[in-house]
């Protein structure tokens, strides 16, 4: 798969494409919330050697999208969300090596390890569970056969409340 020289040309080692398709796995549940105030997850695009994820910060029109390239195997994808949650919620510092372009938008190579990873909101916490409790261990008899959120999502709320446990309501099994 290749759209462009600088853009997106597809994993071929086995391993890239098989952490590729777990980074893809862990942040699609990012799509229906913001990942941090204003932040919000476009995708996930391989790149040689590492993964891109992309982060449109500001509104949809006057907006813009970034690449943040993690190098393959240098963190565990379970880490990536909370990195992106870091670098996403204040200013950060890049050298110009670390800035290129690609598919029209800005790449900025990360280096996982000297970024503390943010911690997951309560809501983020609360889905973790729920993936993996969804995940059929027997197709006849599933574990997960439900779940409601309650409360508002947070992005609709006006204060900086998150939600409390005696609101989220776990899961239904069978």
């Amino acid at each position: 798969m290749q759209w462009s020289k600088a853009g997106l040309s597809g994993p071929t080692d086995p391993e890239d494409r098989e952490q590729q398709a777990g980074i893809c796995r862990l942040l699609l549940h990012h799509l229906n919330a913001p990942l941090a105030e204003g932040c919000r997850l476009r995708g996930v695009v391989p790149a040689p050697g590492a993964v891109r994820i992309a982060i449109h910060a500001g509104d949809d029109e006057t907006g813009r999208t970034f690449l943040y390239e993690i190098p393959n195997d240098t963190v565990a994808p379970a880490f990536i969300p909370g990195i992106l949650r870091t670098v996403v919620a204040g200013t950060q510092h890049y050298s110009s090596d670390d800035i290129s372009d690609a598919m029209g938008m800005t790449v900025i190579r990360l280096h996982p390890e000297k970024i503390t990873p943010a911690p997951e909101p309560e809501q983020g916490q609360a889905l973790t569970v729920l993936r993996a409790l969804s995940d059929p261990g027997d197709d006849e008899h599933p574990f997960l056969i439900g779940f409601l959120l309650r409360g508002d999502p947070p992005s609709s709320r006006k204060s900086s409340t998150s939600v409390r446990p005696r609101t989220t309501r776990t899961a239904m099994s069978s």
